[in-house]
């Protein structure tokens, strides 16, 4: 091989060297500037499949952040655990528990309830009468009558005068009254009988009286024709006073 051929290929391979070392420049200063521009290293390319697990993944989690934050309501609010009330009661209720209420000592019916009018200077004023007959039947009786400006508190009204002025009668075996009697209260006038096998025979205020005094063999009949409730009611608590245990101390 002559000089001038080999001088020929070493100017060659020179170049080569060369070329390559310039590209190897240009490529470090492009990753140079794309740094400085975004202010990060430039990341090789990503799979596409790791993408999308990767957001198949990250949604999965949301759902179950979702599912566990729906189940923390539901319990907040139906008093599950960690609730209100799990901690003591439903604190938007005030935490209170519903109470049994307590069987009263004597039951009662209302024999008149009506509005009365007084006619003031100012004008008219209205309030309430309420006439009530209470007993526990078992031979415990009571009348009273109450006025008030609403109807709850006439009511009250006349319950607590009936506990003052209660019959306490002796009753036969059969739950009945040993003889016949008559009363009279102003226009009212009422006779009483022992039944045998027909239970409580007698309607309006008598009946009330005699169902509250737990009498069931027994029958009123009204011998005059008022129709207030009131003076029958208190008719019968005269004509069962002679079988009273108490009836000294008893005003009707």
């Amino acid at each position: 091989m002559s000089e001038e051929q080999t001088k020929e290929n070493e100017a060659q391979d020179s170049t080569t060297n060369v070329d390559e070392v310039a590209n190897q420049l240009d490529q470090s200063t492009a990753a140079k500037a794309d740094k400085d521009a975004t202010g990060q290293t430039p990341q090789a390319p990503v799979d596409p499949s790791a993408d999308v697990n990767a957001v198949a993944g990250t949604v999965g989690e949301k759902k179950e952040e979702k599912k566990d934050e729906r189940t923390r309501r539901f319990d907040n609010r139906r008093g599950g655990p960690g609730g209100a009330r799990g901690r003591g009661g439903d604190r938007r209720r005030g935490g209170r528990r519903p109470q049994r209420r307590e069987k009263p000592e004597f039951d009662q019916k209302i024999v008149s309830l009506r509005r009365v009018t007084r006619v003031m200077a100012g004008g008219r004023r209205f309030s309430f009468s309420a006439a009530v007959v209470i007993g526990d039947k078992k031979g415990k009786v009571g009348f009273g009558i109450g006025k008030a400006n609403d109807t709850a508190a006439a009511v009250d009204k006349a319950v607590r005068q009936a506990k003052k002025n209660m019959l306490i009668l002796k009753r036969t075996d059969n739950n009945s009254i040993p003889y016949d009697n008559t009363a009279k209260y102003k226009a009212s006038e009422v006779m009483l009988r022992p039944v045998t096998g027909k239970g409580l025979a007698a309607g309006g205020g008598v009946r009330i009286v005699l169902e509250m005094a737990g009498l069931d063999e027994i029958g009123g009949k009204l011998l005059s024709r008022s129709k207030n409730n009131i003076n029958n009611s208190k008719a019968t608590l005269l004509a069962l006073l002679p079988f009273a245990t108490n009836k000294n101390e008893i005003k009707i």
